[in-house]
């Protein structure tokens, strides 16, 4: 009895060398359609055409070819039960024992400028699923094949029979993936294109929320070392890494808000964070001189921390970098000089942005008890035409350059937050805290263990003053301007401990609680 094995793919990488060993080696017969078929047949493979095969021709520009029982009968009847093996004969259904087939390139057509509707919707591929799907359910007698990745370990299972059940298994495995994860590009692409108003709505945030992502690299450890961990998605698109450690969980973390912060600023600026948290922020004429201020900021944080800078880190700033332990260094690009300088510490992780620093618009999933949370990344820092000056004074044109800088820097800090500020630079942070107050009283310290005066700075709250209390502490350490959401029930004795001190107030009426 013939072994048939039924080869239809996009991806044509391997194929004819992996058709020649079944056909010489093992003996099958070959069935396929279409531009596969030409390639076995230009190889001098023999081939059988699909339409030939089942007797009904191709038709709707290529639709409708593999939708048929001889096609689907060959690949989900049970070879264990002999009233299937009578049916199949009776109709002249001929067993299909392999399929390799992988399908029509959605993901790439959507993701090209300018693709159109209708050349979405025609690689939208229907046959190659439901091909994948019988004989991935029938996985005990037929071996699919999704990904040319795998030829290799069909090719070598074929040569010992006694390991194709368990690859089998494997490969139906990853065939549902494969085929979930393409459904839901597709769903996703069609949410996208909704043009009806209330369609518009749930594209935003539909009705059911599909997510797939392949996994991109186990992790040695999660969070702690007893927490196992993997990342998923396209994360290494966005860096290469030049040298240094396997990235850990917190590594990957750090990087992401490391990267989106540094996006926030045009100017040669460095940013040292630790935790997430920014512990020192600075934009100067050079880089050099913005990593002056920002590491004076606070020169105990940086220690195991992560840099990012927005300019190409040359050599004499990698070596002044170099002195301290970091973990990772995030730049545009690294110059000789510089490679050369880190290539000293082996367990440095240099990593290169790719795409683009913090230009990703990606929402953010938090998951919670019984599924996940989504929204829209914090990306705006309102409208700056409408800040409100609201105390007797105005802010002088230094104050209000502090003031937007802290602004800026205070919306990547998790809250309870409070950041000082001089000119571009900070000079004390301080994160996190149950009560704003604690947060300035933090920052305070931080700034006097740096030696830093606070005498004639600004002071930037992520959200509102709920009491005087935390601007009278900024007050006490000798800031003489504040920028704040607003909103509070008492507002007005904020506005009026400002006033008796002869403070600047700036409301933006915006938030950006960082949980």
């Amino acid at each position: 009895m013939a072994k048939f094995a039924l080869l239809s793919v996009s991806d044509k990488r391997g194929l004819a060398e992996f058709a020649e060993i079944l056909v010489r080696q093992h003996g099958y017969t070959l069935l396929s359609t279409g531009g596969t078929a030409r390639l076995l047949a230009d190889k001098g493979l023999p081939v059988t055409e699909v339409s030939q095969h089942t007797g009904f021709p191709e038709m709707m520009d290529g639709r409708v070819k593999t939708l048929h029982p001889k096609i689907h009968g060959g690949l989900l009847c049970r070879r264990d039960k002999p009233e299937h093996l009578a049916q199949a004969k009776q109709a002249g259904i001929d067993l299909i024992d392999l399929v390799v087939v992988n399908l029509y390139p959605f993901e790439e057509t959507v993701a090209k400028a300018g693709v159109t509707f209708e050349e979405a919707v025609e690689n939208i591929d229907i046959g190659g699923p439901s091909m994948l799907r019988s004989a991935a359910k029938n996985h005990e007698s037929v071996t699919v094949v999704c990904d040319p990745a795998d030829y290799a370990a069909v090719q070598a299972a074929l040569a010992r029979p006694e390991e194709l059940p368990d690859l089998r298994r494997r490969l139906a495995l990853k065939v549902f993936q494969r085929t979930g994860r393409y459904d839901t590009a597709i769903a996703n692409y069609l949410e996208a294109q909704a043009a009806e108003p209330d369609l518009a709505a749930l594209a935003g945030f539909p009705e059911t929320l599909s997510l797939t992502y392949r996994k991109a690299q186990s992790l040695r450890y999660g969070e702690n070392p007893h927490q196992q961990a993997a990342l998923y998605g396209t994360f290494h698109e966005h860096f290469r890494q030049l040298q240094g450690k396997e990235l850990s969980y917190n590594n990957i973390l750090d990087l992401t808000a490391a990267t989106f912060l540094i996006g926030e600023f045009q100017r040669p600026t460095v940013a040292i964070l630790k935790h997430t948290n920014p512990c020192g922020v600075a934009s100067a004429d050079t880089l050099e001189a913005a990593w002056a201020d920002a590491f004076a900021t606070d020169r105990q944080a940086p220690f195991g921390g992560i840099i990012v800078v927005n300019r190409t880190l040359e050599g004499a700033l990698a070596r002044t970098i170099a002195e301290i332990f970091t973990e990772v260094i995030i730049a545009p690009r690294f110059s000789e000089e510089a490679l050369a300088v880190f290539g000293k510490k082996k367990n440095l992780r240099l990593m290169v942005a790719t795409e683009g620093m913090g230009s990703d618009s990606l929402r953010e999933i938090r998951s919670v008890i019984g599924g996940v949370l989504l929204q829209d990344r914090d990306r705006t820092l309102g409208n700056v035409g409408e800040f409100k000056v609201v105390t007797k004074r105005p802010p002088t044109p230094e104050e209000w350059a502090g003031m937007m800088f802290g602004w800026i820097v205070g919306k990547h800090v998790k809250s309870n937050s409070i950041v000082y500020c001089r000119g571009e630079r900070t000079l004390g942070v301080g994160a996190g805290q149950m009560a704003r107050v604690d947060s300035s009283r933090i920052a305070v310290w931080k700034a006097g263990e740096a030696g830093l005066d606070l005498k004639g700075s600004v002071v930037a709250s992520e959200a509102l003053f709920p009491f005087p209390d935390g601007l009278i502490a900024a007050a006490e350490a000798g800031a003489t301007a504040a920028i704040q959401p607003g909103g509070s029930v008492r507002d007005a004795e904020v506005i009026q401990a400002a006033d008796e001190r002869g403070m600047a107030m700036v409301f933006t009426g915006i938030r950006h609680f960082k949980h």
